[in-house]
């Protein structure tokens, strides 16, 4: 009934930028909380960065002040600028969304994944 879509993703060189975009699709009453995850050790997915409807930001310490998320809810789509890469942020990112289905209920949503490798 709803899916989410990522783009952006890409080989990019140390220190260089990529932007990743999410799209929430389907019979969408409401989106809550938005997010992107990666895998890590020991982890199925750690989180990365999360923006909450109102626009309230979370990061994950190894991402603090290189990526932004941001989001556009008029658009259903969630943002990730991805600054100041390092070849340890080479990973699949996953967007995520808390999504209220018309008529049906809450559900926790995952997106396919979109592939992010830095490396010289």
């Amino acid at each position: 009934q709803v899916q989410l879509v990522e783009s952006g993703g890409g080989l990019v060189q140390p220190g260089g930028s990529l932007s990743l975009s999410c799209v929430a699709s389907g019979n969408i009453a409401n989106i809550y909380g938005m997010g992107w995850y990666r895998p890590a050790p020991g982890k199925q997915r750690e989180l990365v960065a999360t923006i909450t409807k109102g626009g309230t930001t979370h990061y994950a310490e190894a991402v603090k002040g290189r990526f932004t998320i941001s989001r556009d809810n008029a658009k259903n789509t969630v943002y990730l600028q991805m600054n100041s890469l390092k070849p340890e942020d080479t990973a699949v990112y996953y967007c995520n969304a808390d999504i209220i289905v018309t008529g049906s209920g809450n559900y926790d949503v995952w997106g396919q994944g979109t592939q992010v490798t830095v490396s010289s």
